[in-house]
């Protein structure tokens, strides 16, 4: 006959006190980013938990719009998320952008895509992969930086999306100049033209 099941008491059960409210701050977490792959995205969160890392977690519930029903790629929720993460560092390494994104469970396809786009080597310049980012959100160089403008905003939500000029300005002029069918004088009369208001509202466009 088999050994019976070995019988525990509740004293010999150590629960530790922390364990309840880490389950539940993930699971809040899960809920609100709704990772493709539970499983990966799991790996990510406690890994940058252990570490002290920011998590892969969305502030929010992120409703999809219609053309991302089957969709997994790239949300401003996500990008969002890739931001607070790699914001610290003015340069990434290709490495640590590859180990973000798929911590996120983002496909692999659209990394390479946005990469070849930027003609990237293994440093990458943050910012320049965040605008990247917006254009793929948003399609035209204007939806991208209405992206940017909502993603990088310190407002509370439902104000006004401002952000300093001087950000503004590089997300502009790096897209323009990837663009590539943008004359300078063109780039130069349009960040003209919102001097004044930038002026009226402290720097922030």
């Amino acid at each position: 006959m088999p050994p019976p099941d070995t019988m525990y008491c509740e004293q010999q059960i150590n629960i530790p006190p922390e364990l309840p409210d880490i389950l539940k701050q993930f699971t809040k977490a899960a809920i609100r980013t709704q990772p493709h792959d539970i499983l990966q995205w799991s790996a990510a969160y406690f890994s940058a938990l252990s570490k002290g890392d920011t998590l892969p977690a969305k502030d929010r519930l992120e409703m999809p719009v219609a053309t991302q029903k089957t969709d997994t790629g790239l949300t401003p929720g996500l990008l969002k998320v890739l931001h607070k993460q790699l914001t610290p560092k003015e340069t990434i390494s290709k490495e640590e952008l590859q180990q973000k994104w798929k911590g996120l469970c983002l496909p692999s396809e659209q990394l390479d895509t946005l990469l070849a786009l930027g003609n990237f080597n293994d440093n990458i310049h943050w910012m320049q992969f965040f605008a990247l980012g917006c254009s793929a959100l948003g399609g035209t160089i204007i939806s991208a930086l209405k992206y940017a403008c909502e993603i990088l905003t310190e407002n509370e939500e439902g104000g006004a999306a401002m952000i300093p000029f001087d950000t503004f300005v590089g997300l502009y002029t790096y897209l323009a100049h990837l663009d590539g069918e943008i004359p300078q004088d063109q780039i130069d009369s349009f960040l003209s033209s919102l001097q004044e208001s930038v002026e009226c509202q402290g720097g922030m466009v």
